[in-house]
């Protein structure tokens, strides 16, 4: 399972409604491309690129997840940014 999954993270965006687009948004941004061809059959990002992610965020190994709250913090900043592109 995803750490995103387990960690509670979609709960998190659920109860922020107006979130919920730049979270799916996200989702499809980070999958891999052709993420339907392959279980679980989720667009959820390859992991030595989440990885990646992970070392380039917060430093260290890049094995801890994010919190669920600094996960919807990055999704609504992106919204914001997107946002403001208009």
């Amino acid at each position: 399972m995803s750490p995103l999954l387990a960690h509670g993270t979609v709960a998190r965006i659920l109860r922020r409604p107006r979130s919920i687009p730049g979270a799916v948004r996200a989702s499809f941004a980070l999958a891999p491309i052709g993420w339907w061809r392959r279980p679980p059959f989720l667009p959820l990002p390859d992991k030595r690129y989440w990885q990646f992610r992970l070392e380039t965020s917060s430093g260290g190994e890049g094995t801890t997840p994010p919190s669920p709250d600094e996960v919807v913090e990055v999704v609504e900043w992106s919204q914001r940014m997107r946002q403001q592109r208009r």
